[in-house]
């Protein structure tokens, strides 16, 4: 067929057609890009983002060579940075040792853990889990099954099942962590969801004290500081009179830490910030410093009513992630350490009060610690693409309006006002507000 193509083409006088041109290779981040579109659930929509390859310390590089200073820590979890030398060394000491065997049998390292935690904290007992929403459904259970047992006791016939949590909360994607999560648009899409869910504004306690219900709420979820829906740290006040409320109505109540807890509020727990303690703490995120892994911690009136067989997980407290998170523990309880996420958390809201100090777009800088948000009165998007192109990863939160750094704890003086100047550039340089009709 060929042979006859060019006797054709030669006796017409005409030239072949050149041959079509070679496929240009991918480079490598396009392969990635390409394979994740191919391959992947597009759950994220990651879209042209940058490929990374390796992080140190509070820095990240791509797979150009491009080099970022990570204001974003995965989302509040490498609290000890990228590629942390005693967090690795642990790693490779467990994993060369024993890395799972399930939770039939004993390991060393969960318990370890576990007696740390439980030093540190208001807690009695541990239960592992391997994310924080995973920490979540297991309190909701927890919840539940007090109830019952707490009404079989007092010869009751019906036992509270309902939970309650507030406005702008943020506690998971699996359903029952889903049902108690403030945003809509995550919630409607997979309804119906759990029943006996109620939601009350938070800070307000008028408000709480009506959604919490004797004999229907079972368990009341709070935050101490927000940081999905836009960093809002609560007051000694309203967390003092929801303790009391819950205990009014024989609610438990838990606090959600799995974002603002071991260190980011400058204090190893949140709660601790206000003097606070619930029956029940969930965390999570920084605990293993990127390895999966959560937690519920609990008093003794909660752990006692749990059996064999009542809950549990193949993967949970494995001895490789927990001696991770050991490694974890021992930095951030070490000297000084929780002192100096106090100053920088200072330093960063201060510098950025200064440097937008009169922006038109900016209605308020708050947080706590390393938990920090910047409010805008428009949506935060640009500023994030602006700041990423600089070299800096910011990301948002609330309804998207709020700037939300959340770096590694082991963030310096040096890299706080590196931040600051490419952030404050990058929102002065959003266009000025419209001027309003006369």
């Amino acid at each position: 067929a060929g042979f006859a193509t060019a006797l054709r083409t030669h006796s017409s006088g005409q030239a072949p057609p050149p041959p079509p041109p070679p496929p240009v290779p991918l480079t490598f981040a396009q392969q990635v890009r390409k394979d994740d579109a191919d391959c992947i659930v597009g759950t994220y929509g990651r879209g042209d983002t940058p490929v990374y390859t390796h992080g140190v310390g509070c820095k990240l590089w791509d797979a150009e060579g491009k080099e970022y200073l990570d204001f974003t820590a995965g989302i509040a979890v490498n609290c000890l940075g990228h590629s942390d030398p005693a967090w690795v060394a642990a790693i490779a000491e467990q994993a060369g040792k024993l890395a799972h065997v399930s939770n039939l049998y004993h390991t060393e390292p969960g318990a370890t853990l576990a007696r740390r935690l439980v030093d540190s904290s208001f807690a009695d007992k541990v239960f592992y889990a391997n994310s924080g929403t995973e920490a979540n459904e297991a309190a909701i259970k927890f919840a539940r099954k007090y109830q019952l047992m707490k009404a079989q006791a007092a010869g009751a016939a019906t036992h509270a099942t309902g939970t309650v949590s507030f406005s702008n909360s943020f506690h998971g994607r699996t359903l029952g962590s889903l049902s108690m999560t403030w945003k809509e648009a995550y919630r409607t899409p997979f309804e119906p969801l759990m029943p006996g869910h109620g939601f009350a504004t938070y800070g307000d306690l008028e408000s709480a004290r009506a959604a919490i219900v004797k004999g229907k709420t079972a368990v009341v979820f709070v935050e101490p500081v927000q940081g999905e829906g836009g960093i809002y740290p609560a007051d000694a006040k309203f967390l003092t009179g929801l303790r009391k409320i819950c205990d009014d109505a024989g609610a438990l109540l838990v606090f959600d830490e799995v974002q603002c807890g071991l260190g980011r509020t400058g204090l190893l727990w949140a709660y601790q910030t206000v003097g606070v303690e619930p029956d029940m703490m969930t965390v999570a995120k920084p605990l293993a410093n990127g390895l999966p892994i959560g937690a519920v911690l609990c008093k003794d009136h909660v752990a006692a009513a749990m059996r064999p067989g009542d809950h549990g997980s193949t993967f949970a407290g494995g001895p490789l992630v927990c001696h991770a998170a050991l490694a974890v523990m021992d930095r951030v309880q070490g000297p000084g350490f929780l002192e100096g996420v106090t100053e920088r958390g200072e330093q960063l809201r201060t510098s950025l009060r200064e440097g937008l100090a009169g922006c038109a777009r900016v209605k308020e800088v708050r947080g706590i610690g390393l938990l920090v948000g910047v409010q805008l009165d428009v949506m935060a998007g640009p500023v994030v693409a602006a700041c990423r192109d600089a070299g800096l990863l910011v990301i948002t939160a609330g309804k998207g309006d709020v700037v939300r750094l959340v770096p590694p704890l082991v963030l310096t003086a040096e890299e706080a006002e590196q931040g600051v100047a490419i952030l404050v550039k990058a929102i002065r340089a959003l266009p000025a507000p419209a001027a309003a009709a006369p």
